[in-house]
């Protein structure tokens, strides 16, 4: 008799314990248990491993065992940057679905979780056409390009696709004063999905072969469509005022007039593109400044993207513990970009002065920076999206944020050289930095009006409906 109660004081003291000291275990409701929105998040455990596999693994396959040039394979890689846009799209499109089943974000993430399939079943034949290894040798270069540019469209269109409707989904289903924790954790888990993958991916390619690039790649496609389909099951309930047939509201046009209509629409938006370009254009140069200019191990310059996605981490930890209480949306962004000002000078200062415990200081506060940033940007969008435009609302935020960070990676690397050869490399490196700076100084002027303005007041439940 005294084990078991000795067992449910344990169990008690357990169960008070987690929202205090696991993360975002405060997430959870009655209406939507950590078990069932840990299952949601799988939808950006897979959005996690696509976009390693588009920018890390097959990047440094492409360029290295394929000897693609290097030219193609950024062209590549860029391109689901050009369906960005459509997330707006998207997003609208998911509120208004009709259908027999009454679902409206359900046949998107469906759709998007299909073209990813595809993309990923394809693509590593792509590439070796592409390469022209062995046989392939024989086709016509234009084969290789098509197929390869077409496997890189899917992915990014279903990527893309997948994400706004499950964030909008997710959005759904939580209680107006759980979304912060929600956005939070979705995040969370695609930082995860992109760390764990990028150990997995790059453990299994250790022994490259072309039959293993086609067993890898087809894994992840298989793993993806999985992963969504388990995310999906019972999640969304379904309607019968969603039935084909039913008139929708407004058409795009409209809905896009009344969600620019918001109290500083345009400005938030404004402010999500320059601190979103201000925290991802070093992106892809901060192991080659690590190495070139610190004279950095390959080991030790590898650990830099984990310092970076632990400070993301952190921040978005941070975030969605103050929203949660109340804390203003507005404010969390600027202090983001208040953190990015001193990492940025850190980063800077470690060339000159040979220092790089200085410049992982400076990673790790970008990492927080960036995370802090986008939470409460994200979550800004969310409480002011207009009644039953949350799938719009996202969709625009995505748009802006994807578009600035693809923009923001290739201008950093254009100024780079561009600096490098009429100086040196460290004033080409340095002068990326700088301009990030000079951005995040932009940003903070973007959002004056934002941060004097009252605090986002939450939408009362049901007009997500």
């Amino acid at each position: 008799m005294n084990t078991t109660k000795n067992r449910s004081n344990w169990g008690m003291a357990l169960a008070s314990w987690g929202p205090r000291f696991l993360p975002f275990a405060d997430a959870a409701s009655d209406d939507l248990p950590l078990s069932r929105l840990l299952r949601l998040s799988l939808f950006q455990i897979s959005v996690g491993m696509a976009m390693v596999m588009l920018v890390g693994t097959l990047n440094r396959v492409m360029i290295v065992e394929l000897k693609v040039s290097a030219t193609l394979v950024s062209f590549m890689v860029a391109l689901p940057l050009l369906v960005a846009p459509l997330r707006t799209l998207i997003g609208f499109r998911s509120d208004n679905h009709r259908s027999q089943l009454g679902w409206r974000r359900v046949p998107y993430i469906w759709m998007g979780s299909l073209l990813q399939f595809g993309g990923f079943s394809i693509m590593p034949f792509a590439l070796l056409v592409l390469a022209g290894a062995g046989q392939a040798s024989q086709a016509p270069a234009w084969v290789g390009q098509l197929g390869a540019a077409g496997a890189f469209l899917l992915v990014g269109l279903g990527m893309h696709t997948v994400q706004t409707a499950g964030l909008a989904l997710a959005t759904d289903l939580a209680p107006p004063e759980r979304q912060p924790q929600v956005v939070g954790l979705m995040y969370v888990m695609q930082l995860i999905g992109m760390i764990g993958s990028a150990l997995v991916l790059g453990y299994l390619l250790h022994d490259y072969s072309p039959g293993q690039l086609i067993r890898v790649v087809q894994a992840v496609a298989v793993t993806t469509l999985v992963l969504n389909v388990v995310a999906l099951w019972k999640q969304e309930p379904r309607s019968r005022l969603r039935k084909p047939g039913t008139p929708v509201e407004h058409s795009f046009a409209q809905a896009w007039q009344l969600f620019c209509q918001g109290p500083n629409t345009l400005r938030r938006l404004l402010a999500v593109g320059l601190g979103t370009m201000a925290f991802t254009m070093e992106d892809v140069l901060l192991e080659p400044y690590g190495g070139e200019i610190l004279h950095m191990s390959v080991s030790s310059t590898t650990l830099l993207s984990a310092t970076l996605a632990l400070g993301g981490l952190l921040g978005f930890a941070w975030a969605s513990r103050v929203l949660g209480r109340g804390g203003d949306a507005y404010r969390m962004s600027g202090w983001g970009a208040w953190v990015g000002l001193p990492a940025f000078v850190c980063v800077i200062a470690s060339g000159p002065l040979a220092m790089p415990a200085l410049f992982v200081l400076g990673i790790f506060m970008i990492g927080l920076g960036g995370g802090l940033f986008a939470h409460g940007t994200l979550t800004a969008t969310m409480q002011l999206a207009p009644p039953g435009q949350i799938g719009l609302a996202m969709g625009a935020w995505g748009a802006v944020q994807a578009t600035a960070a693809g923009v923001g990676m290739a201008a950093g690397g254009l100024v780079r050289d561009g600096v490098a050869l009429i100086s040196d490399p460290v004033m080409g490196y340095s002068a990326v930095y700088a301009i990030e700076i000079l951005l995040l100084g932009m940003t903070l002027w973007a959002m004056g009006p934002l941060l004097r303005s009252a605090t986002p007041t939450v939408r009362p439940p049901g007009n997500s409906a």
